[in-house]
């Protein structure tokens, strides 16, 4: 090994020729280490030891309750300094040294050792360090793949688990060269599964699910285990045996992400049931990312007391065919339900096999596909969609498009009686068209409503859109409202009143406005407008304008609308300004 000195000479003998030079406070952790060092320096390591010694009692025996550092050398008589005898301070500051320096703080001295290690192998981003901290001659080369060439005996499962128990999360995406030896290692295994991960929460498995996978994920399914992600695009019968015991090993699992982006229907049909059977015996299941396992398997899910959140990807709806001409009791105890959807028709056939959706928040995720321009079928889904919902229990509905979108409001009148409603927020390239009166008769039943989001970025010369005599009417009819994402026409501005433009009506709660493309010919009157209808209203939201579309928005007419709504900011400001100072 190199020497620690850069000059060649020994640290204890440089400590020992400067002693002078150390104050007499010397700790005797300081003198301590540098002995340690000097010593590691002489140690000749052999080959199979790991980079991170096992603590033996033969060797490290640990110092009696009445035994301090500075027995090492009697002319060292001070205690250990305060500082370090607070494990939660050392821990403080493990967590702030670079991730590759915590094994040589681990190997400096016994009081950094533990807090080192235990911040080095709490989180792993890969499972490669569980195969490279063993002794390098238990692996070898077979066929340009690495495997298991002889067995681990005791003190090297030892020396394993020392590590392995420390473990809190663990993350492995794509491939790696180790997960084959570990998951022949982990069959070897003489000890129990809690045993070897006892303190571990945390799983996500992105990658390939072949039978070595299995071979570890057998050991790392634990009792502890609190959330678990897994996203792959195969599976063998060996890993969908040991997901099939899901339920049982990790009962108080609470966080749940199953996802196969690429597979066919096929291979969700063979998966299904294994993941069915695991998620019902699921009983403290919170959250949950699943596909539509079919009638059975979502009556499983339905009958999950505990869970709160449930994402369910329809796009795999195809491969099933609904069994059961009677509808299921739905979802009764969800606080949220996201539905990822890519065919209109198949989604609505899953909600008509539901009695009820008692759920508090409803998403809808539209992913391309041409059935998005078709108003038919929009309107077809969200009448289903009312006749499901529990409209008493609705107060947030969130519609997330990917492609562009050309409809009225009149879709959303199933959902006019959810008088609770709170949220209504539709994102992206949608253009709905409506005027003063259209857009009034879709908000009448919605008087609680806080948040609403309705336009951004529209085709201002395709889409109708309403004026300011809109907007105070919403108002109005929405006195609750806290943000609000839409486009308006400020450039009408007949009958307005710029002194009192809601003539009497304000909203003193509004802390976000979203306009984007609403057209603008004075950025003064605009500001009069909206500084006599929002008089606490700090700015217009411009940060929208980052993503506005330039199919819609060519860079030139951005900036210039842009420069307008800055200006219009700066009336606001200067208003409140003026306000204050009358005050």
């Amino acid at each position: 090994m190199a020497d620690v000195s850069d000059d060649g000479g020994s640290v204890a003998v440089q400590i020992d020729d400067s002693e002078e030079t150390f104050p007499d406070e010397l700790n005797a952790v300081a003198r301590e280490n540098a002995l340690r060092v000097e010593r590691n320096r002489k140690r000749i390591v052999s080959d199979d030891e790991p980079l991170i010694e096992a603590p033996s009692r033969a060797t490290s025996p640990a110092p009696s309750s009445k035994e301090t550092l500075s027995s090492v050398d009697p002319s060292l008589s001070l205690t250990m300094h305060p500082a370090l005898q607070n494990s939660d301070i050392i821990y403080t500051i493990c967590l702030y040294i670079h991730h590759r320096s915590l094994p040589a703080l681990a190997s400096t001295c016994r009081i950094f050792e533990r807090p080192a290690l235990d911040v080095l192998w709490r989180n792993l981003q890969s499972v490669e360090p569980l195969v490279k901290c063993l002794p390098s001659d238990l692996f070898g080369t077979e066929l340009g793949s690495t495997v298991l060439v002889k067995p681990l005996d005791t003190r090297i499962w030892g020396i394993l688990c020392k590590y392995t128990s420390r473990v809190y999360s663990i993350t492995q995406s794509g491939r790696s060269a180790v997960i084959e030896p570990l998951g022949s290692l982990m069959l070897s295994c003489p000890l129990a599964p809690a045993s070897l991960f006892p303190n571990l929460r945390r799983l996500k498995w992105h990658t390939d699910g072949t039978h070595c996978a299995a071979g570890f994920l057998r050991v790392a399914f634990v009792p502890t285990l609190l959330s678990l992600g897994i996203q792959i695009s195969s599976a063998s019968s060996i890993f969908l045996s040991v997901l099939s015991s899901l339920g049982a090993l990790c009962p108080q699992l609470q966080t749940l992400y199953m996802r196969f982006p690429s597979a066919t229907h096929d291979l969700f049909r063979k998966v299904s049931p294994f993941v069915a059977r695991s998620i019902s015996q699921l009983h403290r299941l919170q959250v949950l990312f699943v596909w539509d396992l079919g009638d059975q398997g979502n009556q499983h899910l339905m009958q999950l007391q505990a869970l709160q959140t449930l994402w369910l990807d329809l796009k795999t709806s195809s491969a099933w065919e609904r069994q059961s001409l009677s509808r299921s009791r739905g979802f009764h105890d969800l606080d949220s339900l996201v539905l990822f959807i890519d065919n209109l028709e198949h989604a609505s056939n899953f909600l008509s096999s539901l009695q009820v959706i008692d759920s508090e928040n409803i998403g809808i995720r539209l992913t391309g596909g041409p059935f998005a321009r078709s108003s038919t079928a929009l309107s077809q889904f969200f009448t289903i969609l009312g006749e499901t919902c529990n409209h008493n229990n609705l107060t947030s509905f969130h519609l997330l498009p990917s492609t562009k979108v050309s409809t009225n409001p009149d879709i959303f009148k199933p959902l006019s009686t959810c008088h609770n409603l709170t949220q209504l927020l539709v994102e992206h390239s949608w253009n709905i068209s409506m005027a003063d009166e259209e857009l009034c008769q879709l908000v009448r039943g919605w008087p609680k409503l806080r948040v609403l989001s309705i336009s951004r970025f529209v085709a201002i010369n395709e889409t109708t859109i309403p004026t300011f005599h809109g907007l105070i009417n919403l108002l109005r009819l929405c006195p609750a409202l806290t943000s609000l994402t839409l486009v308006i026409d400020t450039t009408e501005l007949d009958g307005i009143d710029l002194k009192t433009p809601g003539g009497g009506i304000v909203n003193n709660h509004l802390e976000k406005l979203v306009l984007t493309n609403s057209p603008m010919t004075s950025p003064l009157k605009v500001a009069l407008v909206l500084s006599g209808l929002f008089p606490k209203l700090l700015k217009v939201d411009l940060d929208c304008w980052d993503l506005a579309p330039k199919n819609l928005l060519p860079q030139k007419e951005s900036a210039v609308q842009l420069e307008q709504w800055q200006a219009v900011n700066l009336f606001i400001l200067g208003f409140g300004v003026v306000r204050e100072r009358i005050r």
